[in-house]
């Protein structure tokens, strides 16, 4: 799979993808949204603002997965010291996801609805695949989708670190990780060239 971005006149993206390449995104951009869930059932019809103000979860996801696409916002590695300073951080994380996550989950289903349909709409270029055409917002919205689906491998994969991505490369092809591995790196690849379609 050698499918890199290039940067198209006015600020989009174009990548050319084998029938391969449409499949895998398309079905883990599906994987994605069905792992971030629906967003809140809220009575739109009893209260047009009842979506705006609707709180999200106060506590970090179960799956591990979820937790490091919605992290905590205060603490991680070098908190505080004092058990004191520990809760005042678990105060205030819950109290920032309690109003930021439902958002955020909106956000990454809207972005990986949005690879879905531009997959979808592709229009066949030859026999051996397609060519895409992004906008920039839609390769900002490409962008995300990548980094998220790179996020809920690699913490499948328990990648921590660069030196644990190192390790990947040994990995002998009889062992089960071996296709994920392969879609982890190859998913970076594609990431890394759209990053510098963006930068100015």
């Amino acid at each position: 799979m050698s499918g890199h971005f290039e940067p198209l006149p006015g600020g989009g993206a174009t990548v050319a993808l084998d029938d391969v390449e449409i499949s895998i995104i398309r079905s883990l951009a599906v994987q994605l949204m069905e792992l971030i869930g629906p967003g809140p059932a809220v009575d739109a019809s009893a209260d047009p603002l009842a979506e705006l103000f609707a709180e999200g979860p106060s506590e970090p996801p179960a799956d591990p997965v979820l937790r490091r696409l919605f992290p905590d916002a205060y603490g991680g590695p070098g908190g505080p010291a004092s058990a004191e300073g520990a809760a005042e951080q678990l105060a205030h994380s819950a109290e920032f996801r309690r109003f930021t996550e439902n958002d955020l989950r909106a956000g990454k289903r809207e972005n990986a609805l949005t690879v879905i349909r531009s997959l979808d709409g592709l229009t066949e270029a030859g026999r051996e695949g397609a060519v895409l055409e992004l906008s920039a917002e839609e390769s900002r919205q490409w962008l995300g989708v990548l980094n998220d689906l790179r996020l809920a491998i690699g913490s499948r994969l328990e990648i921590d670190d660069e030196d644990d991505t190192d390790l990947l490369f040994r990995l002998p092809d009889e062992d089960p990780r071996k296709p994920m591995v392969m879609a982890y790196l190859w998913l970076g690849g594609l990431q890394e060239t759209l990053v510098s379609t963006l930068m100015p």
